[in-house]
């Protein structure tokens, strides 16, 4: 029960805020930092104490349960969002002290976190895309939260995007309910060999349906579009939904596609995985060219993030536990190193009005700490060792290296040049920070955010390097997820 309450606490301690409505920002601040602290809690209890069988919470037919359950791969997206949340939370206090309406922005920001745990705890396809549907409704208010003309024609694409792609993986869905042996997670794989025999090809094209609808979220061509418009959101919303909750939800559903419910060994080979990789290759390739051509700081990363998503998606249709660990890998480097890229943009332009790369030049005059945050965690993103990027990207490599035929060759090239394009996008700002001159009149007062901010960007560089430098316990249990050791 353990694992409902995970789920059921930050659902009702969302609601209650909107009852309670703290007019002190100090007592909204332990109350909202009091139920996500003991969300992430119970979430640790349920990884160290995980359960055999599943736990069903109801079954709206005999072969369409709701379930929960800890296995491997959700235990890397849940630890890696009980890591993130409650440091976004800190963060987000201080940010929200210069926008309107906290009370309602808080509401929903906590009701995610428990859909979030939904989603890394389904024990199966019908739960997952249960919470996968919800995870749209209660993100909506968090991008429409400004209600200006922007924010309204974000807040729609988001939702017809996400609808429509929901509506393509309902598709798959149907699919394993028909020819699975239940809709249950097995690695591997959960079709009936005697009822697919002569329809694989079939199931294939099926597959490649339920992979766009899926990684809609994660922004992959051509259901990407969406992903740079939210950023007008507050930067705690554009944080958590490219580097934590929304977009991650995406490349976990995926992996949970090939992996755990359509198996490798249907798509390893086929028509269905060349294509696939040529699509999430051109994918990354893609949104790295915008992401350099972009000057809006929020939408370069934006861009940034829809090309990393790939890379977790171009690992999973790899179809091999290399991929597997090379994709669970730079989901959770990428976590660290793009919400740390956001916190920092952030706090540029809540204390300095700054929005665009020109207009960061010398910044490290009066942000020092801020500008330093940002460069390492660029760096990392880059790819460079002994950072943590380097460690994901090789990973990613070596495993694309080793498929043969064409898909195997594009999705090599296609990590290499994205490498070269994301030390464009993401240092050129460095650049600006650190050897433009600053703007006449621009002072030379501080300006770097307090602790509520600081500590958290502080606390995501020590993970950064770390998980650089000494990467062998993670990837060391990412092989066993995989069953490669």
């Amino acid at each position: 029960m353990i694992l409902l309450l995970t789920i059921l606490l930050p659902l009702v301690g969302g609601f209650a805020l909107h009852l309670i409505r703290p007019s002190s920002q100090k007592v909204r601040l332990w109350y909202v930092e009091g139920v996500v602290l003991c969300t992430s809690m119970l979430c640790l209890y349920c990884l160290l104490n995980p359960s055999t069988e599943p736990l069903v919470l109801y079954s709206i037919m005999d072969h369409l349960p709701i379930a929960l359950r800890v296995d491997g791969c959700g235990s890397v997206f849940a630890g890696l969002v009980a890591i993130l949340w409650p440091l976004a939370t800190f963060y987000g206090m201080e940010y929200m002290m210069h926008e309107e309406r906290p009370n309602t922005f808080f509401v929903f920001y906590t009701m995610t976190y428990g859909v979030t745990m939904g989603i890394c705890f389904s024990a199966n396809l019908f739960t997952l895309y249960m919470f996968y549907e919800c995870l749209t409704m209660i993100t909506l208010p968090l991008v429409a939260h400004k209600r200006d003309p922007e924010s309204q024609l974000a807040a729609r694409n988001y939702v017809i995007f996400s609808v429509t792609g929901a509506a393509m993986a309902f598709v798959g869905m149907i699919f394993m309910v028909h020819y699975g042996l239940s809709v249950d997670f097995v690695l591997g794989g959960n079709l009936d060999p005697t009822k697919i025999a002569g329809r694989e090809d079939a199931l294939r094209w099926i597959f490649l349906l339920s992979l766009v609808g899926f990684g809609t979220k994660a922004a992959i061509f051509p259901m990407h579009a969406w992903l740079p418009m939210v950023s007008v959101a507050p930067t705690p919303v554009t944080a958590l939904l490219h580097a934590v909750a929304v977009v991650n939800a995406g490349a976990f559903a995926v992996i949970r596609l090939i992996y755990y419910s359509f198996g490798p060994d249907l798509l390893y080979g086929s028509f269905a995985q060349t294509i696939a990789l040529c699509l999430t290759s051109f994918t990354i390739v893609y949104s790295s060219v915008m992401a350099v051509k972009e000057q809006h700081l929020k939408r370069r990363l934006a861009y940034s993030t829809s090309a990393n998503l790939a890379y977790m998606l171009m690992g999973a249709c790899l179809c091999t536990p290399a991929g597997l660990v090379g994709s669970l890998m730079h989901m959770v480097c990428h976590g660290f190193m793009k919400i740390t890229l956001f916190w920092c943009v952030g706090a540029v332009m809540i204390y300095t009005g700054k929005t665009r790369v020109q207009e960061v030049r010398g910044l490290n005059r009066i942000m020092p700490k801020t500008c330093l945050c940002y460069t390492v965690a660029a760096i990392a993103l880059t790819g460079t060792p002994p950072l943590c990027g380097f460690v994901s990207k090789w990973q990613l490599l070596t495993a694309a290296n080793a498929i043969s035929g064409w898909g195997g060759i594009v999705a090599t090239v296609a990590l290499i040049v994205s490498a070269v394009l994301s030390a464009v996008y993401a240092l050129s700002i460095s650049f600006e920070m650190y050897f433009r001159p600053l703007p006449e009149g621009s002072g030379t007062a501080s300006r770097d955010p307090g602790l509520l901010i600081l500590l958290p960007l502080l606390f995501c560089l020590v993970v950064i390097v770390l998980l650089g430098v000494y990467s062998s316990p993670l990837l060391h249990f990412l092989q066993g997820i995989a069953g490669v050791i």
